[in-house]
């Protein structure tokens, strides 16, 4: 994956999580994509509320990951960095 594609790719992903993003902010949390890999992992890390929150794993297999590969089904998994 070319770079110019790479940021084509994550402002999608952007997009898709835009959806999602006032509930985390609602309890003072959000998240912060770090990369995605040729292998179309979307590497994302939570900021906030968020980084402690017991539910957070929930929330990125319920949440994250299922808004992101219904927008870009070509998306793998998306796994927290922290």
């Amino acid at each position: 994956m070319i770079i110019e594609d790479k940021e084509k790719l994550i402002s999608r992903i952007n997009q898709a999580l835009d959806t999602v993003r006032p509930h985390l902010k609602s309890d003072g949390g959000d998240l912060e994509i770090v990369d995605v890999t040729p292998e179309m992992q979307v590497q994302i890390r939570w900021i906030g509320a968020c980084q402690n929150c017991a539910m957070n794993a929930m929330t990125l297999r319920a949440g994250i990951e299922h808004t992101i590969k219904v927008a870009i089904p070509e998306i793998q998994s998306v796994k927290a960095m922290n």
